[in-house]
C-alpha cells in the first residue's frame, strides 16, 4: 500500500509540474484577422489604439505571454491619455488592463499546447487526478477504523503548518491571484478545458470555466476521500453528497448549459448578500432585458434571500445551506477537511470573528441600498460618494481578496473555514437568524463525556464544543454550520444535531469551577 501511495503521489506532483510550467509554454503572434476580431467583439473605437497595435504589435512573434501583455498595455495606456486629454470619453478602454489583455492573449495563442489540449488535459488534470486517488484511498482505509481519532495531525508537517503546509499555502494564495488578477498569464490553462467549455456552452473556456471545472474536480477528488473516511456516518455520507451535487449540478452545469441557450448565466442556488452583485445595475438590465427566465431570475432571488433563506435556517439551522448546498462550504469539507484543526478557538478571535463577519454584512447591506438608490434615481452618487467605487472596492477586497486569495488560499494556515467564519456576509445573515429564532441546536449529554477534546480539536467554526458538553449544555452559536463532525468523533455518543421545540432550546448552565470562583466564599456565605 505504501508503494502504492508514493506512486501516486509522484504522479500527482507530476501533473502539478507540468500543469504549473504551462504558463511559459508557448508562442504569442497577433495576426491582422486575429485583431479584427477581437476589436468587433471587444467594441474597441479607440483608432488611437487599434494603430499602435498594428504597427508595434500585429506580426510578430512573443516567446510568453508576459512580454505580448506588457505591449497590449502600453498600447492601451497611450492611447487612453491621449483620449483623456482630447476629452475622447467614448473611445477610452475602460476595462481593467489584465482582463482586457486576456482577450488578446487567448486568441493569439500559439504553439503546443493550444495544438494538443487533450494531451494536455491528461498529462495535468488526468495524472492529478490519478495521482490523489492511488495517495487517498490507501491513506484512508489502512489507517485504523473509520472516522477521526487523535492521529497525528500536530505532528505532520502537511497538516500542522509545517513545510508541506506553507507549499500548499504559497501555491493556492498565488493560483488565486493569477486567477483574479492575471488571467492574461494564465491562458494555457484555458486551453485545457476549451473542449468541455464548447461541449456546454459553445464558447472558448474563460479564467472562470476553468476555476469552475478545477472546482468541481477538486471536491469530487476531495468527497471520495470523504466517503471513506467517514463511512460509518450516513450523515456525512448524505451532508457530502449533497454539497459535490449543488456545486456540479447548479453552480456548473445548469449556468453553462443556459450560457449555450443566449440566457443569463446564473447560479440558483447563490443567495444575495453572497451574491453581492445581484442588484448591480449591468445584472439588473441583463435580467430584465432577458424576457422572462430573466425576470423570473430576478424573483426568484429575492425570495430567496427574504423568505426561503430564513424559514429554511428556522426549521434546520444555517446548515441547510453552510453545509448542505453552499458551494464555498462544499470546498472547505472537501479540500479543507484536513486542515479544520486549525480553526483558532480562542475568546478572542471569537470576538475578532463576530465583529469582521456582522461588519462586511452591514458593507454589504450600505452597499446594496445605494446601488438601487442609483439605479432607480439614475444618479451616479449617492451622499457625495460614487456608487461605482463603492461596488469597486467591495468587489476587489471582499470578493476577490477576502473570498477568494485568503478564503481558500489560507486553509493550510488559519483552517478551512477562514471565509465563513470572518467574511461571508450570507454566514452572517443566516447565523442571525439561527442564533434567535431556529429550532436547530445541538444537544449534549454531559454524563457521559470523558473530555476526550476530539469535539473541540475538529469543529472548524473555532467552537470550543467541549466546554458546553461537560456542562450538559446544548450548543446554540450563530457560527454554527452543523456540519456534524463533532458527532462522528466523539467516542461516546455525547453530541447530536437536532430540530426540536424552541422552548428550552438555550439551556445555560453555571456550573462552579474552581479557577472560576473562590470556593471558600461559598462556605463561609452558608
Amino acid at each position: 500500500m505504501k508503494y502504492l501511495q508514493n506512486i501516486g503521489l509522484a504522479l500527482f506532483l507530476l501533473g502539478l509540474t507540468i500543469f504549473t510550467s504551462l504558463i511559459i509554454l508557448g508562442n504569442y503572434k497577433l495576426t491582422p484577422v486575429v485583431l479584427d476580431k477581437v476589436v468587433k467583439n471587444k467594441a474597441i473605437k479607440s483608432e488611437l489604439f487599434i494603430e499602435i497595435v498594428n504597427n508595434k504589435i500585429v506580426n510578430e512573434t512573443f516567446n510568453e505571454p508576459f512580454s505580448f501583455s506588457a505591449e497590449i498595455i502600453s498600447a492601451m495606456e497611450v492611447a487612453n491619455n491621449a483620449h483623456k486629454q482630447n476629452s475622447e470619453w467614448n473611445k477610452i478602454i475602460w476595462d481593467k488592463p489584465n482582463s482586457f489583455t486576456y482577450v488578446f492573449v487567448k486568441q493569439a495563442g500559439q504553439g503546443i499546447v493550444k495544438e494538443n489540449k487533450r494531451l494536455f488535459w491528461w498529462l495535468t488534470f488526468g495524472l492529478g487526478i490519478l495521482g490523489a486517488l492511488l495517495y487517498i484511498i490507501p491513506n484512508v482505509i489502512v489507517k485504523g477504523p473509520p472516522g477521526v481519532k487523535n492521529n497525528g495531525i500536530w505532528f505532520n508537517a502537511a497538516t500542522n503548518r509545517g513545510w508541506i503546509g506553507w507549499f500548499v499555502f504559497v501555491f493556492l494564495v498565488g493560483f488565486y491571484l493569477l486567477l483574479y488578477f492575471c488571467p492574461n498569464y494564465i491562458v494555457n490553462w484555458t486551453y485545457l478545458v476549451d473542449p468541455i467549455s464548447e461541449l456546454l456552452s459553445g464558447n472558448l473556456a474563460s479564467q472562470w470555466f476553468l476555476y469552475g471545472f478545477l472546482y468541481c474536480v477538486v471536491m469530487s477528488v476531495m468527497a471520495l476521500r470523504m466517503y471513506i473516511k467517514y463511512r460509518h456516518n450516513k450523515y456525512q455520507i448524505l451532508r457530502t453528497s449533497s454539497v459535490l451535487f449543488f456545486q456540479i449540478v447548479f453552480a456548473f452545469l445548469i449556468p453553462e448549459i443556459l450560457v449555450r441557450f443566449e440566457k443569463p448565466w446564473y447560479d440558483f442556488k447563490n443567495a444575495f448578500p453572497l451574491d453581492y452583485d445581484f442588484f448591480f445595475s449591468w445584472n439588473l438590465d441583463q435580467l430584465i432585458a432577458s424576457g422572462g427566465l430573466g425576470l423570473f431570475i430576478l424573483v426568484w432571488g429575492i425570495l430567496l434571500t427574504l423568505i426561503i433563506v430564513p424559514v429554511m435556517v428556522y426549521f434546520f439551522g444555517k446548515r441547510w445551506y453552510c453545509s448542505w448546498v453552499c458551494g464555498c462550504g462544499g470546498l472547505a469539507e472537501t479540500l479543507g477537511d484536513p486542515y479544520r484543526h486549525l480553526s483558532d478557538k480562542s475568546l478572542k478571535v471569537w470576538k475578532i470573528e463576530r465583529w469582521m463577519v456582522h461588519g462586511v454584512l452591514i458593507a454589504a447591506l450600505i452597499m446594496t441600498g445605494f446601488t438601487l438608490y442609483s439605479y432607480f434615481s439614475g444618479v451616479a452618487t449617492v451622499l457625495g460618494i460614487k456608487v461605482q467605487t463603492i461596488q469597486d472596492i467591495y468587489g476587489f477586497l471582499i470578493g476577490a481578496i477576502f473570498a477568494g486569495v485568503i478564503g481558500t488560499g489560507f486553509y493550510p494556515i488559519f483552517g478551512n473555514r477562514v471565509w465563513c467564519r470572518f467574511g461571508c456576509p450570507l454566514a452572517a445573515y443566516l447565523g442571525i437568524v439561527q442564533r434567535f429564532k431556529s429550532r436547530f441546536r445541538i444537544t449534549t449529554n454531559g454524563g457521559q463525556c470523558i473530555s476526550c477534546g476530539n469535539c473541540s480539536t475538529y469543529c472548524e467554526q473555532g467552537i470550543d464544543v467541549r466546554a458546553y458538553a461537560q456542562k450538559g449544555e446544548n450548543i446554540v452559536r450563530a457560527s454554527c454550520v452543523g456540519c456534524g463532525i463533532c458527532s462522528a468523533v466523539c467516542p461516546r455518543g455525547v453530541l447530536k444535531l437536532e430540530n426540536g421545540p424552541e422552548k428550552g432550546r438555550i439551556n445555560s448552565t453555571e456550573i462552579l469551577l474552581g479557577n472560576d470562583i473562590n470556593l471558600m466564599d461559598l462556605v463561609n456565605q452558608k
